[in-house]
């Protein structure tokens, strides 16, 4: 639709004039560095070592494999992401409330439910193409450290684990709107996703994850070992839900609150 092609286009200018996606970028790209140097640390610790990089006390598990490698690599953007991707949705709606400009945008001669949308758009965009920059870069980082045991079928099974686990936290960010929305500003969303990311953590530990919407992109990144996507499918119907539930109580938001 035209209407909303003109607020996406709005959304994105006023998006990318900003220094949102040069922060999230940066913070997300050290995501593949990191692992990369784990990657290099485990493939012969000695040398780590004695090149100084680890103390002789470091205690580190697991193996220096491209499999585990694209674990890691998930499990980091599983939980790192809700809070770069909850930054970006918080920014993006909270600002319209800290710089005083929603009372012309709810002014505009245009749905004030396009707008919610092509902020919406704005946010997927941009942190899915974080997502894909993070699992590029992985698998240049990846064969720069010299990891062994790569193979089109890993490969394969990696690409999927990581972008489902991306995709589900990326949905997961659609509340953070609604808490910009009714917080009219920064604080209660930052707030809502330090709760999430805490709850989270938690609730994994329980073994209850699978039904507790921010702690399933960990579980489906294999953190509990299984190197694979182990989530039932009630876990999807749950992010889902979340997602329209964020979604359309923001957009309800918009549409009948009164603006002072």
């Amino acid at each position: 639709m035209r209407a909303v092609a003109i607020a996406v286009s709005v959304e994105s200018k006023k998006f990318f004039r900003s220094k949102v996606p040069f922060i999230t970028m940066l913070v997300l790209l050290m995501i593949p560095f990191v692992g990369g140097l784990f990657m290099y640390i485990l493939k012969d610790p000695e040398n780590a070592q004695n090149m100084g990089i680890i103390s002789a006390k470091a205690q580190l598990a697991g193996s220096a494999d491209w499999p585990s490698f694209f674990g890691l690599i998930a499990q980091a953007v599983s939980i790192g992401g809700l809070m770069a991707f909850g930054f970006v949705t918080s920014w993006i709606f909270g600002r319209e409330f800290s710089d005083r400009t929603v009372k012309d945008l709810l002014a505009l001669p245009i749905r004030r439910e396009y707008i919610v949308i092509s902020k919406f758009i704005v946010i997927f965009v941009w942190c899915l193409l974080l997502s894909i920059l993070v699992f590029l870069l992985a698998i240049v980082i990846g064969f720069q450290v010299d990891i062994p045991g790569y193979s089109t079928e890993i490969l394969k099974q990696g690409t999927l684990v990581f972008f489902i686990c991306s995709i589900l936290t990326l949905l997961l960010s659609a509340p953070v709107g609604f808490f910009a929305t009714i917080g009219k500003g920064y604080l209660s969303p930052l707030g809502y996703v330090i709760f999430t990311m805490i709850i989270a953590q938690i609730i994994a530990t329980t073994g209850y994850g699978q039904y507790i919407p921010w702690s399933i992109p960990a579980i489906a990144s294999g953190i509990d070992g299984s190197g694979s996507i182990n989530i039932e499918p009630i876990s999807y119907v749950i992010v889902i839900f979340t997602t329209l539930a964020g979604i359309i109580g923001t957009a309800l938001w918009w549409r009948h609150a009164d603006q002072n």
